[in-house]
């Protein structure tokens, strides 16, 4: 899963995102509000934490801005600011959740978590394909009860799919999301990515129906077909 952060403290950014990465997730980070801005509109990303104080655009107006735009990404804003009168701002401007510096990072990462959580169309912590089963909390993977053994970057990919099974992904929205903004990826990576998930999920099993389909002209698919 993709997650922005938005912090113009570099130490407190960079920490972040190193913790994160070491949880599996993919991480863009933006130093300053206008940029911060910018990616929130033009990036899918499957939540962001946001500093309160920003150089040339705050916090609460990046939230204000995204909702109005309709982004329902989810938010936890950070500040030093913890009087209830500023929570209560942050909230009504479209934030979901609220954390004061300092603060533990093993906290900030339960509130991550909670937040992906939330019903929303397919976030859930074990996702199936037919008798594929993707676990994100634990990253075990397994097919009719057989473990699956994948690198960190396969299972990026392979919860991607999942989350949009019976989707046609292109390969632009697979780069987008599996792989950071700042990654010169080509589409040939993606495309050797894919040839790997499917020797270990569907050749692997020649018994079973394949599972991930190239739609040719389109992109990738992952489910069942016929």
């Amino acid at each position: 899963m993709k997650i922005l952060i938005i912090e113009d403290e570099h130490k407190i950014a960079n920490s972040i995102k190193k913790g994160l990465e070491q949880e599996h997730f993919v991480v863009d980070v933006a130093y300053d509000g206008m940029e911060g801005l910018d990616l929130v509109l033009s990036e899918e990303y499957d939540l962001i934490i946001l500093d309160r104080l920003l150089p040339s655009l705050d916090g609460i107006e990046i939230c204000k801005k995204a909702r109005a735009k309709g982004v329902h990404t989810a938010v936890i804003l950070l500040t030093a600011k913890g009087q209830l009168t500023d929570k209560v701002e942050g909230l009504d401007a479209g934030a979901d959740d609220y954390m004061v510096k300092p603060f533990a990072f093993e906290e900030l990462l339960a509130r991550v978590r909670a937040l992906l959580r939330r019903p929303k169309s397919t976030v859930t912590s074990v996702l199936s394909v037919s008798d594929l089963t993707i676990d994100t909390a634990s990253y075990e993977v397994k097919r009719d009860t057989k473990q699956i053994l994948l690198t960190q970057k396969e299972f990026m990919l392979l919860e991607y799919l999942a989350r949009n099974k019976g989707k046609i992904l292109t390969k632009d929205q697979i780069i987008n999301h599996v792989w950071d903004y700042e990654s010169n990826i080509l589409p040939n990576t993606v495309e050797a990515y894919i040839m790997h998930l499917r020797i270990k999920i569907d050749r692997n099993f020649p018994d079973k129906k394949p599972l991930i389909h190239t739609m040719r002209g389109f992109g990738y698919m992952i489910g069942e077909r016929g």
